[in-house]
This record gives structure tokens, sequence and C-alpha cells, in this order.
């Protein structure tokens, strides 16, 4: 279907249902990427919504449950290491995007996505640049696809608190990268990511 880059200030096409669309996790080095696709309810408006790397964690959780609520309806979508290992990063993502919009019980006429492409979806779609700061949906879809992630990195930290997963959440920062030499990479890493390769003798 038809598709088009939108980089001016936006301005929503004309459509009856619309739904908003946002990945997380593109740069962690372990775990999935997650997206959510979301159907804001225009009679039931959510004030607030953002960007969710602007937001702070309690106003992100606050604004996960009044989305989940609130919205007409919602769906994750996810693909896993061995998948981005598989596929790359890239088309992992897109994967995603597909399972969330998929798993909407709502079929929108239009989907406007985060970024500067598209997946193929059965619908006409949109790239938004910085969409989620941009578009209400895509803050929404955001905000679900943060939370969760964060979430699935805190329940690892339970299960393997020697990485500090609870603290980066999978981000390959200075202490993560220490952490990694230290410990190596457990079956959640994605070994295709260099420093992954590099402890595994993958190089």
């Amino acid at each position: 279907m038809a598709k088009t880059l939108i980089t001016e200030p936006f301005i929503y096409p004309a459509a009856n249902c619309i739904a908003g669309v946002d990945e997380v996790g593109r740069g962690p080095l372990v775990g999935a990427v997650v997206t959510a696709a979301v159907i804001l309810d225009p009679a039931n408006p959510i004030v607030g919504l953002a960007d969710s790397k602007k937001l702070s964690e309690k106003k992100r959780n606050a604004l996960y449950a009044e989305i989940t609520e609130k919205a007409l309806c919602w769906s994750l979508g996810r693909a896993e290491p061995e998948e981005i290992d598989c596929l790359n990063i890239l088309h992992a993502t897109m994967l995603a995007m597909q399972r969330a919009v998929a798993g909407l019980s709502i079929q929108p006429d239009m989907v406007l996505i985060d970024g500067n492409r598209c997946p193929e979806l059965p619908m006409k779609s949109l790239a938004v640049v910085k969409g989620d700061s941009r578009v209400a949906e895509i803050s929404a879809a955001s905000i679900l696809a943060k939370v969760t992630r964060d979430r699935e990195m805190e329940a690892l930290d339970k299960q393997f608190p020697q990485y500090g997963f609870a603290q980066h959440k999978g981000y390959p920062t200075a202490l993560h990268l220490e952490k990694l030499v230290e410990h190596g990479a457990n079956e959640h890493y994605r070994r295709s990511f260099a420093p992954v390769r590099r402890v595994l003798g993958l190089e």
C-alpha cells in the first residue's frame, strides 16, 4: 500500500480510524525489540502523552495504565533475540511492528509509524519523523512499548542480577559492557551485536 515520509509539521490524514505504532529496544544488546500499536478513543482523551523517553518512570507508568484503560484497542508485538540475529535489527523491528498491527482488535484505515520507514502492511501507512513527539497515537504506543520492555528487563534482572539489567535496560553502557566481559553472554543476548560477538569470540 501507499507509503509516505512526513517531515513537515504534522497534519493528520483523512481517515476514520488511525493507529500509532512505535518500537523500543533497537539499541540494547539483550532481550526483544518491543513494539506497540494503539488506536485512541477521541471521546476519551488522555492528557500528557509525549515521547516516552522524555517522561519520568512514574509518569510513564501512570500513562500506561490510562492508555490500556481508555484506548479503543492496543496491541504489543515483539521480535526475539534469535529473530534479530537471523533477520538483522531493522527487519526484526519491521516484523515486530507488523505483529503489533495484526494484533489490534479493530483494523485501522491508516497506520502512523514513528521514524522514516514503514513495514509492509495491508492498509495505508505513513512514516512520521519524530512521531513519538508529534502524534498522540504514536506517543501512546511509545509509552506502552517502553514500559513493557523496561518491565521485562527488571524481571530479567531478578534472574541474572550480576548484569544490572534493571539499571541499564540492556543498553551498552560502560557498566553493562564491563559486566558482559566479566560474566559472559547468556541466552538472552543478541549474538549478532558487536560487543556480544567479541565476548563470544565470534569477531
